[in-house]
C-alpha cells in the first residue's frame, strides 16, 4: 500500500545500447578506450489511480574505468556488464516498491541489488565488481527520477523534501559525530538555495593528449575540433584543468605538471587537480611530488586545488592513512566513493572531500553529498565523459550540490558529435564558452532533458514489463 500520495510504482522498462566512437583515445589506468556504449533507459511509472509518465537515464558503460582486470578482455568486462543491464531491467520491472524515486532506489541498491550481484558473479572467473554494477544501475535510476518529475510536473530538484518525501535523511543516513542529527532532514536541505545557471567548467588532460602542436604524431583527427591542449585553452577560455597522471613514475607525472603548469600560468589558468589514477599504494608517492613542487614551483603547486583518489578502488581492502597527503592538498574520494558509507570509512582514513558522480545513481550521489556536507566535507562532481542525455543529470548534480569549483565535463573534447542533436536544445551544456557551462536552456519538469525537442532516432528498445503484463 502506497504510504503517500505522491508514491509512485514501475510499470515498465524499455532500454537501448548507442555506440559512441571516440575522436582520440582516453587512458584509464593501465589501458586506453577509443570507443564506448551508452545504455538509456526508459522507466514508466504509475499512480495510485494508474496515471503513467515515462523519463529517461542515460550513462556510458565504461567499463575501463570502472572494472580494471590484467585477466579479462574488454569485450568480456562489457558483454558481462551488458548481461547484468538486462538483469536489472527485468528486476526493475519486477519490484513491487513504491514511494518516491530515493525510496524506490535505496530499497533497490540496498535490498536487492546485493543478492543479483552475489548470484551473477557465481562461478565466474572474476567478478563484476560494485562500481561496475552501480553504472549499470545508475541508467534505471536515474530514469526513475525523471519519470518522478514528469509524473507530478515539476522540476526534480523540486521533489527532494518533505512535500514528497515519506522517509527523511535518518532512514537512510548514519551520523559519525554527535552534533550531527539526520532526524527531520531531507536533500533539500543540504542542496544550494539557487542552482546557478552558469558553471566553471574543468577540462581533462588525458595522459596522450598532445599539449602542443610538437607532441602530435600525425594521427590526429581533423574534424573541425581542437586537438592539442593549447588550442583548447585559447578556444574555450578554459580556467580549470584536471590533469591525469600515471601514478607509477614520479619523474613523469613532476615533469607533466610542470609542462601544463606552465602553459597554465601563461594562459591564465587558474585552478588544477591532480589525478593518480588509483594506482599508488604508497601516500610519501604523492607527497614527495608535491613537496618538490612546492619547493621548486610554488606558483603551480599553489594553483593545485585538489588530488583526486590516488590510491586502489577497493578502500575496505586497501585501509590507507592518507591524512599526510590530505595535510598537503585537499584529497578527494572518486572510484572508492561507491555509497555514503565509503564516504565514512575514507573520512576515518584522512580524506578531505568526495567527488560525486550521477553514474553511482543519482539516489546515491544525493545521499553521499547529504552524508559529506553534514561532516563538512566538500565536494566535487566529476565527469565519466558524459554525453547525450546523460551530461544533463550530471551538471544539474553539481548545480544543485555547491561544489568548490564547478563541474567536470568533457564529453566535447572526446565525441562532440555524439551530442549534436542535444546540443541544438541545449548548445551551453555541450561546449563551453569562457571557461563556463551555460545551463539556463534546461526547464519543464524532471531533469529538463526537453527530450521531445532532441532529434534522435533510437534503435528499437528491448522491452521489460511488469509481470503482470
Amino acid at each position: 500500500m502506497a504510504s503517500n500520495k505522491n508514491d509512485v510504482q514501475i510499470d515498465s522498462v524499455a532500454v537501448n545500447y548507442l555506440p559512441v566512437e571516440m575522436r582520440m583515445p582516453l587512458k584509464f589506468g593501465a589501458e586506453s578506450v577509443s570507443s564506448v556504449t551508452c545504455i538509456r533507459v526508459a522507466v514508466t511509472v504509475a499512480g495510485a489511480e494508474g496515471r503513467m509518465a515515462t523519463g529517461w537515464g542515460e550513462t556510458p558503460l565504461s567499463v575501463t574505468w570502472a572494472w580494471p582486470s590484467a585477466t579479462l578482455t574488454y569485450q568480456e568486462r562489457y558483454d558481462s556488464m551488458v548481461e547484468f543491464c538486462r538483469i536489472l531491467a527485468r528486476s526493475w520491472v519486477a519490484s513491487d516498491i513504491s514511494g518516491h524515486p530515493m525510496e524506490i532506489g535505496h530499497a533497490f541498491i540496498e535490498n536487492v541489488m546485493p543478492g543479483l550481484l552475489s548470484q551473477f558473479n557465481a562461478g565466474r572467473e572474476e567478478n563484476l565488481p560494485q562500481l561496475a554494477a552501480l553504472i549499470a544501475v545508475s541508467a534505471f535510476d536515474l530514469a526513475t527520477h525523471d519519470a518522478y518529475g514528469v509524473f507530478h510536473d515539476v522540476d526534480i530538484y523540486e521533489t527532494y523534501s518533505d512535500a514528497f518525501m515519506s522517509h527523511d535523511l535518518s532512514h537512510y543516513l548514519a551520523s559519525e559525530r554527535e552534533d550531527v542529527d539526520f532526524t527531520a532532514k531531507y536533500p533539500d536541505d543540504f542542496l544550494v538555495d539557487v542552482a546557478p545557471d552558469y558553471l566553471p567548467v574543468w577540462h581533462l588532460v588525458g595522459g596522450l593528449d598532445p599539449l602542443e602542436k610538437s607532441d602530435c604524431n600525425g594521427d590526429e583527427p581533423s574534424d573541425g575540433y581542437p586537438v592539442t591542449l593549447r588550442e583548447w585553452i585559447e578556444r574555450d577560455g578554459l580556467t580549470c584543468l584536471k590533469i591525469k597522471l600515471r601514478g607509477t613514475d614520479s619523474e613523469w607525472d613532476y615533469e607533466r605538471l610542470i609542462r601544463i603548469g606552465d602553459m597554465s600560468l601563461q594562459l591564465g589558468v587558474t585552478s588544477l587537480s591532480a589525478d593518480f589514477n588509483c594506482t599508488v599504494t604508497d601516500p610519501q608517492y604523492v607527497n614527495d611530488i608535491l613537496d618538490r613542487l612546492k619547493t621548486e614551483r610554488s606558483e603551480i603547486f599553489d594553483m593545485i586545488l585538489y588530488v583526486e583518489q590516488p590510491f586502489p578502488y577497493d578502500l575496505e581492502n586497501n585501509q590507507i592513512d592518507v591524512s599526510s597527503v590530505a595535510q598537503r592538498k585537499a584529497l578527494f574520494l572518486d572510484e572508492s566513493a561507491h555509497d555514503w558509507k565509503f564516504v565514512q570509512l575514507g573520512r576515518r582514513l584522512g580524506w578531505s572531500g568526495v567527488a560525486l558522480k550521477t553514474c553511482k545513481t543519482q539516489t546515491g550521489a544525493l545521499l553521499s553529498l547529504c552524508w559529506a556536507k553534514a561532516h563538512g566535507m566538500p565536494l566535487m562532481v566529476q565527469d565519466l565523459t558524459n554525453p547525450m542525455l546523460a551530461q544533463i543529470p550530471h551538471v544539474r548534480l553539481a548545480a544543485h550540490a555547491g561544489t568548490i569549483m564547478g563541474v567536470e565535463s568533457n564529453g566535447m573534447q572526446f565525441y562532440p558529435a555524439a551530442s549534436l542533436a542535444e546540443e541544438k536544445v541545449h548548445p551551453g551544456i555541450y561546449r563551453r564558452s569562457n571557461g563556463m557551462l551555460d545551463l539556463s536552456t534546461i526547464s519543464g519538469p524532471g531533469f529538463g532533458y526537453r527530450v521531445t525537442e532532441v532529434e534522435r532516432d533510437l534503435p528499437e528498445a528491448e522491452m521489460f514489463l511488469t509481470p503482470q503484463d
